[in-house]
């Protein structure tokens, strides 16, 4: 059986339209509802963005979800786990602060913020799943407590990952910092040509592995612990994975992960809403935001991770690219239902996340878009 996918496109001519509306109405359309028992706590599992990115989902949106969540008799709270790399999120302390700079405080989004890892990443639980590269994974306590989640994910290309919408934000974002050096262990980052000495590198490595040397970055091999923080915190992109090591297992292993968070969560109490907006080349994590790749095309609701990962990439790639964007300077992913995602990343197969994920027992690649 296909698994539903609900969407609302970008177009609005009256108030009950706006954004705003359709993001409740998506909420009762994909039957939300019955993920919310009465006085549940409910994880909404948000990125609050990093501190200068603004392409991370709009808290006002986010507030819709909350009020509906109340509605059902549910407790929600926001949460998210703190970062492996030294930016503005790497305890809960500065975490939080980044999340009320960002437009999360209480007054807009009407729920508390729980950073889920604790103050400073140590609060996680062991979860069993006995699969190919994992026998357990780390999952952040305050979201494997929690009764039901939703998961609210900005969809956007991502440059090891190739993009990262629903099942990403279920794998990096649930896991606390040990977590996500466990799934990013196969990167092996190598400094390229035309480094800049910025030393934004140095000042994220967790490690302190990446020095000054004759004027250029330099990474050290035995302090390394390949988390791949350095690739995406390097504002003029010398710093690439050595594509000759394992890639896909890098894409298996981060996949495997979402499943240990998906598998914390009773049957239809775990439900995902893409944005497909802003579909910027680069995470939010990154402290700015590159032009979009493609228009914005809409909001997608579902109860399955694969569908609606699968659905998101569906409808980017039928698009036309946008010139005055990284795929310009590409040259290439312009033309409709070309892959955009390939076309800014060329040497990433995202794909793998939903093969995979259907592979695990997630949800389905064979999906039916409902469109509302």
């Amino acid at each position: 059986m296909k698994s539903k996918v609900y969407f609302y496109n970008m177009r609005a001519k009256r108030r009950s339209e706006n954004i705003i509306n359709k993001v409740g109405r998506l909420f009762d359309a994909a039957g939300f509802k019955n993920a919310i028992s009465k006085d549940d706590l409910v994880a909404v599992k948000i990125h609050f963005g990093e501190k200068g990115n603004n392409a991370y989902i709009n808290p006002i949106y986010v507030r819709q979800v909350v009020d509906k969540i109340k509605s059902c008799g549910g407790k929600p709270f926001l949460t998210d786990s703190n970062t492996l790399y030294k930016g503005a999120r790497s305890n809960a302390v500065d975490h939080l602060v980044t999340a009320i700079e960002n437009g999360f405080a209480y007054a807009v989004v009407n729920a508390p913020l729980v950073i889920a890892d604790g103050i400073v990443s140590k609060d996680s639980m062991e979860v069993e799943i006995r699969k190919k590269h994992f026998e357990s994974v780390k999952i952040s306590s305050n979201i494997y407590y929690a009764d039901a989640m939703i998961v609210m994910s900005h969809f956007k290309a991502h440059e090891v990952a190739g993009f990262g919408g629903a099942i990403k934000n279920l794998a990096m974002g649930c896991a606390p910092a040990a977590g996500k050096q466990q799934q990013h262990s196969t990167l092996k980052p190598v400094v390229g040509e035309n480094c800049r000495a910025c030393q934004s590198c140095l000042r994220n490595c967790p490690e302190q592995a990446i020095s000054m040397v004759d004027g250029v970055a330099y990474i050290d091999p035995e302090k390394c612990i390949g988390c791949g923080e350095c690739i995406s915190m390097c504002y003029y992109r010398v710093i690439k994975p050595q594509w000759e090591t394992d890639m896909d297992a890098f894409t298996e292993r981060m996949t495997e992960y979402a499943y240990g968070a998906y598998k914390t969560k009773k049957e239809n109490k775990i439900a995902f809403i893409n944005f497909v907006m802003n579909i910027t080349p680069l995470c939010d994590c990154t402290p700015w935001s590159d032009a979009p790749l493609v228009p914005d095309v809409g909001i997608l609701a579902s109860f399955d991770p694969v569908a609606i990962d699968k659905a998101s990439f569906d409808l980017v790639n039928s698009q036309a690219g946008l010139a005055a964007s990284a795929l310009g300077d590409a040259n290439s992913g312009l033309a409709p239902g070309e892959d955009k995602f390939k076309a800014v990343h060329p040497k990433t197969n995202g794909l793998i996340q939903l093969e995979y994920g259907e592979k695990l027992g997630m949800g389905s690649r064979d999906y039916e878009l409902v469109e509302l």
